[in-house]
């Protein structure tokens, strides 16, 4: 059974529109793509889709916050400078109960502190025998010790819902011993690629006059990258039977659909087309942007279908701007984080912007945090890639900036 069936009603589709009306549209129509509970070992990258809580203290225990010898803090107050070792403790073990006032236990970070023992002496500070450990002078004012539930109770709640799950919060999810967490659903992406002429990287030397497909990897990585499950990709020729077959195997798994080419209105234009005979609910085609106004977007029974322009430079800066936030939304993410604009002073002058349409341009950071927008850009360039770090904002009929001048920027 293929996913073409119900949608929501759509808006008109309006031409040329402006980039912020255009990812509006979008916004209104991104859902979180649902939950699941996963392991915490399959969870990191992963958006909390509900606040996490404690289920134990931290420490379980009142424990030694480093190695040495535990004692009691009122018989160091009253002068008491030669202890008698009586024992130890290490971590995961019982503490040795019933020791005496005067008597020191051997401690390792974590280990439980002994009843009446609150301070840890470090091991540095003592000179030892085998049966006693004596101040070699005076102590510091740390007592170096983690009293129970110091770091949080159980119950508590650790993290908040949204969380993106990165090394630093998987380690407070494990601390707090939940071994599962209910989480956002990945977007399940499909990427397919239009062009009689391409053929994969790396199959080209040997053909006479094909192209290499630059875009399905770069595309499924960027999806991977704003946390979607990138479920595959492929290459189809600029015809319609062909692109309605390829249409019709991606709708049946994916929850977004990414079509770069085809989106303009050449002869071989024909995805638009293809996807309007299967039912696509247009929500906008054509943006007043340079590079990327041949972009459209509709839904296909709930299936977001995003289209990108065929030039490579075209196609990644409008994956940015509309790919990333859709996907961001989907996993639980909210659409402005992946929209997140900085000003940044330009490091050299600029020439005036297009006095039409929004211009998106490659540029790079100098080591003194300014920007400088990269030389000779073109929907097809590709080389520029290489060097490119964000993408600089030039708003329609903007004048000549200076050096200095603040630009909204964005982190590819």
């Amino acid at each position: 059974m293929t996913m073409l069936g119900k949608w929501r009603a759509a808006a008109p589709c309006t031409a040329k529109m402006g980039l912020r009306e255009a990812q509006t549209i979008l916004r209104s129509q991104a859902e979180p793509a649902g939950t699941e509970r996963v392991l915490l070992g399959n969870a990191g990258f992963r958006i909390l889709a509900e606040p996490l809580f404690a289920r134990i203290d931290s420490p379980r225990e009142t424990v030694a916050a480093m190695d040495g010898f535990a004692v009691s803090e009122k018989a160091v107050q009253a002068g008491c400078l030669t202890f008698a070792l009586a024992g130890a403790s290490y971590p995961g073990d019982s503490a040795p109960a019933g020791c005496d006032p005067s008597a020191a236990v051997r401690v390792t970070t974590g280990a439980p502190m002994p009843p009446g023992k609150d301070r840890v002496i470090p091991f540095e500070l003592v000179e030892e025998t085998p049966s006693t450990i004596r101040l070699a002078g005076p102590l510091p004012g740390a007592r170096h010790v983690r009293l129970k539930a110091s770091g949080f109770e159980a119950g508590q709640p650790v993290l908040p819902r949204g969380t993106l799950l990165d090394p630093a919060k998987l380690l407070v999810a494990a601390a707090s011993d939940n071994g599962d967490v209910l989480v956002h659903r990945r977007p399940r992406v499909r990427v397919i690629t239009n062009g009689s002429e391409l053929v994969g990287a790396g199959l080209t030397a040997e053909t006479g006059n094909r192209v290499p497909d630059s875009l399905s990897l770069p595309l499924l990585l960027m999806a991977r990258q704003w946390g979607a499950d990138a479920v595959g990709g492929m290459l189809c020729p600029d015809y319609a039977g062909a692109i309605r077959k390829a249409v019709l195997a991606a709708l049946e798994d994916c929850d977004v659909l990414v079509i770069a080419g085809g989106a303009s209105n050449g002869d071989c234009d024909l995805a638009r087309p293809v996807l309007r005979a299967l039912g696509l609910v247009p929500f906008f085609a054509g943006v007043s942007i340079k590079p990327g106004k041949p972009v459209w977007y509709g839904k296909a029974g709930g299936v977001h279908v995003l289209g990108l322009p065929g030039n490579p430079a075209a196609a990644m800066t409008i994956a940015r701007l509309f790919l990333a936030p859709l996907l961001s939304t989907l996993s639980g993410r909210p659409f402005a984080a992946a929209l997140d604009w900085q000003e940044k002073p330009l490091g050299a002058a600029a020439v005036a912007a297009d006095p039409m349409r929004d211009m998106a341009l490659f540029g790079h950071r100098g080591p003194d945090g300014t920007v400088t927008i990269l030389p000779r850009q073109s929907a097809s360039a590709q080389l520029p890639l290489a060097k490119a770090e964000l993408l600089v904002l030039r708003p329609a009929g903007g004048p000549a900036l200076p050096a200095g001048a603040p630009v909204p920027v964005l982190d590819l």
